[in-house]
């Protein structure tokens, strides 16, 4: 059984997504990050970060439980683990890490960025916004050459590169962003809201 540790993120949706799209059993754990629960010595024991998502899995690789944090290596567990959304080919596998760490070291940290200094920042930094609203923008820019000719980001196939960027580009209207301008990006980010599971995944934890 999977414990699922999550919050209504766009880092904490890619779990849940996941989860869904396999059809595997989980057990959901709300942490409610606007209560600072991130924070409480019970879930800093799960995720010594104090951020979410994390899960733990009750029949780890030798049985045992094991834990394990950060979005993308969740990902990469699971899809190891249950043998979907990521390739057993090499070549077809590094070209899955490598987009899902185009999201991790890219996207995230930038739109991210851009949600907190036109969201959140209890002052206006224009130079803090111009900045990674440009990154936002150049990131857009190389999805949409990506996915030119590709349906998906890696292997020509769903996978959790994918799972990890969608929930980012599900917040494009935060981002001022308009996915008319990036046809390709708009395609892709339809063709995967379609999906019954990234639809259900999206609402977890209910609101």
């Amino acid at each position: 059984m999977i414990e699922l540790y999550t919050w209504g993120t766009s880092n904490g949706r890619k779990a849940s997504i996941l989860l869904e799209e396999l059809g595997v059993p989980y057990n959901l754990h709300p942490i409610n990050i606007g209560k600072d629960e991130q924070f409480t010595p019970e879930f800093t024991k799960i995720n010594p970060n104090q951020k979410i998502p994390a899960i733990v899995d009750t029949d780890g690789p030798d049985g045992k439980p094991i834990t394990v944090f950060e979005s993308g290596a969740i990902l990469i567990y699971l899809g190891d683990k249950f043998g979907k959304f990521y390739p057993k080919d090499p070549r077809k596998r590094i070209e899955t890490i490598q987009w899902l760490m185009f999201q991790m070291a890219g996207v995230g940290p930038n739109f991210g960025q851009v949600h907190h200094f036109k969201r959140a920042a209890k002052e206006q930094v224009p130079y803090a916004i111009e900045r990674f609203t440009k990154e936002c923008r150049r990131l857009y820019s190389v999805l949409n050459g990506r996915l030119s000719g590709h349906s998906y980001l890696a292997a020509d196939e769903y996978t959790i590169a994918d799972i990890a960027t969608w929930p980012w580009v599900l917040r494009h209207e935060w981002q001022e962003v308009d996915l008319a301008e990036f046809p390709n990006v708009k395609k892709w980010f339809e063709t995967i809201q379609a999906r019954p599971a990234v639809q259900k995944g999206i609402t977890i934890p209910p609101a």
